[in-house]
């Protein structure tokens, strides 16, 4: 069983998620112990294919306070753990205009590792947004309605 430390609810909203992937991420120690502690923030975070491989941006792990001069710093770049085969059919896909690859979630594994779920993305517009608000909530009004109902 996956223990989720960090969720990116903003994707969700303001991207169309076309594909979802795995990855490791490439950790010094004092930043694994903070985000085992829940100290990390995806929020306006991307990747990003350079070389030959992703690198994620913008992702927000606050120093871990015991590790005195050990911490790194909080918003560097981390390079994403993937196969070849995997960075190859990506950088295909990314090349394409208008599509991004967003972190999803941050979770530990089964065997303790550190991973991200990472979602190649095509941004919403402004009305996509809105029609998907009206949907939520005609969704929730319907529920509501029919939970009266059956009281």
């Amino acid at each position: 069983m996956n223990k989720v430390v960090a969720t990116n609810r903003k994707a969700q909203r303001d991207y169309s998620i076309l594909e979802t992937i795995e990855a490791g991420i490439e950790l010094k120690g004092s930043e694994v112990k903070s985000i085992r502690a829940g100290k990390i923030n995806l929020n306006d975070s991307f990747a990003r294919f350079e070389g030959s491989q992703i690198i994620l941006y913008n992702t927000h792990i606050s120093p871990y306070e015991e590790a005195s001069y050990l911490n790194v710093e909080p918003t560097r770049p981390r390079r994403l753990l993937l196969h070849k085969n995997q960075i190859k059919k990506l950088t295909g896909q990314l090349t394409q205009r208008g599509f991004t690859l967003v972190p999803l979630k941050v979770y530990f594994s089964e065997r303790g590792f550190a991973k991200v779920e990472l979602a190649l993305c095509k941004g919403k517009r402004l009305y996509d947004r809105r029609e998907t608000i009206k949907r939520r909530e005609m969704e929730l009004e319907m529920r509501r309605i029919l939970k009266s109902r059956r009281k």
